[in-house]
């Protein structure tokens, strides 16, 4: 018999519909029946490609008996994370101050009231390594909760009171110079792994906003070092475990400190905005080796989005998960046998060879995940090879798809695609970023407001939080820049029009969620990027290149003052700042505006539209107009043809350098700027 979570849109959810737990979705009636059975709240958040968060279900919530206590004894609420970021960010926030670190599953006893008294993360069927069992926890927060309390509510009132003090003592601004950022970027580099790529040790994420951070600052200012930690992450990124050699696609994050072995979970996310760093790496790299490897896995990544996590209706799912037949990485890994069987024993054992398959293995039970250390002296052999393995892995069986479209996720894949698109000479990357825009517009917007999720063509419940408005706003005014079509600048403006009338905190900044959402124990604003780029560093990087395509000075200012919030984060906190830092280092640019003037199908537009998309100047915004229709933004107005020839402006704060009908001359123009 399921529960009530039977009705839940969340894949995540839908798993556990059929728990003997009566789980409850986070609703108002689940706190007002806990008020009325006076028994605290079991809150428990994760998301469907959480490997533990499966171990714990498949331990604990499947269990009867565990269950039968858990329904005793409290009103029990499953929360996905992805689904309700705000929730999330609330508890873990909690858990962390509690506890000291964060993670998922994450496992919250909270009064009626909400507040949180006890946290922690996945706890075993079994006491183990100092941790208590599940059912030894749920035991003493009953004996508390039945003879203490007065001081039970008595911490959770303590707790909610010290979050929200901490949230007043985060708040500051200062002024963004050019001596501020190079500061911080000297303080990134002494983090940097120069051995391995990255920063820090096991286990290693990719620093996806980190590099583009470095990225733009080396186009900015030149620094050599700042494009080298660049190619030296990306390249080790690549080669290694945590690249899906076969299809394309990034794991989650690497378990050691050297790439090799993944979480094999693979995030929309991720995958988002690594597209867009290798982009723009190939872009900008001048060695030859490491532009051919940036192309190859910017291409693939594109594919792999396309070909795997897109849905029927034109969006991207959220998540491969990490395991299969309930076998993290199955899915994934070779053993020398297996590859036997799958090519043949001479193919085999130069595939092994090839790809670091060995007797020991890499991972478990003497299996290896796929590395790819250096190319193949005979490239005609290593493709045919992949793609009759790649045949083979698809007769496994697959890793389950959480197939729900989350609006910020979906706005980084139009910016990732379009991106790809017009670099790579891929038109069908551009129309799987429109279509991705079409879907929203149907499912997730609704007079400038946006809704977080959809599934299967149906509008989630959820509204959008602060990253949801500016991911969307981002990509909408990418996908502008290549299509020039006045309809996704104008509903940008709309979104971020909705962030500047209901997210702004009075002061400059924002928060995550909007005046009129639920009210949580606390409004959450947290300008810190995590797995995704921070909301506040978002918007003001949408609001920023808004400005520039428009000419709004409304805009331009609100990004200002925002970029003045978020100055002492990239000060002081730079690993936590790497879109807050590209944001900071395309205003310091300007950034650069450029105008093209001239019949698109003609291909000296084309030439000077080619150069444009591959100049690395940070943040800079394209418009591109038919002299033959009006201009689409402002930045267009008044940018006629130079002799009846195609013309390209470079503009800052939409004042012009004389006009140029060569690509060379642009590419000089751009140069300079």
């Amino acid at each position: 018999m399921s529960n009530r979570l039977a009705l839940a849109t969340s894949p995540y959810l839908l798993q556990h519909k059929d728990n003997p737990v009566d789980w409850w979705p986070w609703t108002p009636e689940a706190l007002a029946e806990a008020e009325r059975r006076q028994v605290p709240v079991l809150l428990s958040v994760g998301y469907a490609a959480c490997h533990w968060c499966h171990v714990m279900a498949h331990e604990s919530f499947e269990d009867a008996a565990t269950a039968a206590y858990m329904n005793d004894h409290f009103v029990c609420i499953k929360v996905d994370r992805e689904e309700r970021p705000d929730v999330d960010a609330v508890y873990m926030e909690a858990t962390t101050a509690m506890t000291g670190q964060g993670g998922w599953p994450m496992t919250c006893f909270l009064t009626p009231a909400a507040q949180p008294f006890y946290c922690g993360t996945y706890f075993p069927p079994t006491p183990r390594y100092g941790t208590p069992s599940f059912g030894q926890l749920m035991s003493s927060v009953v004996e508390a909760w039945t003879t203490q309390r007065e001081q039970v509510l008595e911490a959770g009132a303590h707790i909610v009171a010290q979050l929200a003090g901490q949230q007043g003592a985060a708040s500051g601004s200062g002024e963004l110079t050019p001596a501020l950022v190079d500061d911080a970027v000297a303080l990134l580099a002494k983090g940097f792994d120069a051995v391995r790529g990255g920063f820090g040790g096991a286990p290693k994420f990719p620093p996806s906003m980190v590099l583009e951070w470095l990225l733009r600052h080396a186009a900015r200012t030149g620094d050599a070092q700042s494009l080298q930690m660049v190619e030296r992450t990306c390249e080790a990124m690549a080669r290694g475990g945590l690249y899906d050699q076969l299809a394309g696609g990034f794991a989650r994050y690497s378990t050691d400190a050297s790439w090799v072995v993944p979480h094999f979970e693979k995030m929309l996310y991720d995958n988002a905005l690594l597209l867009r760093v290798y982009g723009h790496l190939w872009r900008q790299t001048t060695d030859p080796a490491v532009r051919d490897l940036a192309h190859r896995v910017a291409v693939d990544t594109a594919d792999f989005l396309v070909r795997d996590l897109r849905t029927p209706e034109g969006g991207f799912s959220s998540a491969l998960d990490a395991d299969t037949e309930g076998v993290e990485g199955r899915f994934y890994v070779w053993t020398p046998e297996q590859l036997v069987d799958a090519l043949g024993p001479q193919d085999g054992g130069w595939a092994a060879g090839l790809y670091g398959v060995t007797e020991a293995g890499t991972f478990e039970h003497g299996s290896s995940v796929l590395q790819l250390r250096s190319d193949s002296d005979d490239p005609a052999r290593e493709t045919a090879v992949r793609l009759r393995l790649l045949a083979s892995r698809a007769e496994r069986v697959a890793p389950a798809r959480d197939d729900k479209v989350v609006a910020a996720w979906n706005g980084l894949a139009i910016a990732g695609l379009v991106e790809a698109g017009m670099l790579f000479g891929r038109p069908d990357l551009v129309d799987a970023a429109i279509s991705c825009a079409e879907l929203l517009v149907r499912l997730h917007v609704d007079g400038g407001r946006l809704l977080r999720t959809s599934r299967d063509g149906r509008p989630g419940h959820n509204a959008g939080v602060l990253e949801d408005y500016g991911d969307v706003a981002e990509g909408l005014l990418v996908l502008a820049s290549a299509t020039s079509d006045a309809r996704w600048v104008t509903l940008a403006g709309e979104l971020l029009d909705t962030v500047l009338d209901h997210f702004s905190d009075g002061a400059g900044g924002f928060f995550d969620t909007a005046d009129d959402a639920e009210t949580l124990i606390r409004r959450p604003q947290d300008p810190t990027d995590n797995a995704t780029p921070s909301g506040a560093a978002a918007v003001t990087a949408a609001l920023l290149s808004y400005a520039a395509l428009t000419g709004s000075e409304r805009h331009r200012q609100a990004a200002e003052a925002a970029m003045a919030r978020l100055t002492p984060l990239i000060a002081g906190y730079p690993r936590f700042a790497g879109w807050a830092g590209a944001a900071a280092e395309a205003m310091l640019a300007g950034p650069v505006e450029v105008a093209i003037v001239g019949d698109p199908a003609d291909t000296r537009t084309q030439a000077l539209v080619t150069v444009a998309w591959r100049a690395p100047s940070p943040g800079a915004v394209i418009a591109v107009g038919d002299p033959a229709q009006p201009p689409y933004v402002e930045l267009l107005a008044g940018r006629p043809l130079v002799d009846g020839s195609p013309a390209a402006y470079v503009c800052r704060r939409m004042v012009c350098q004389a006009p140029v009908t060569t690509p060379e001359s642009l590419a000089e123009d751009l140069a300079r700027r």
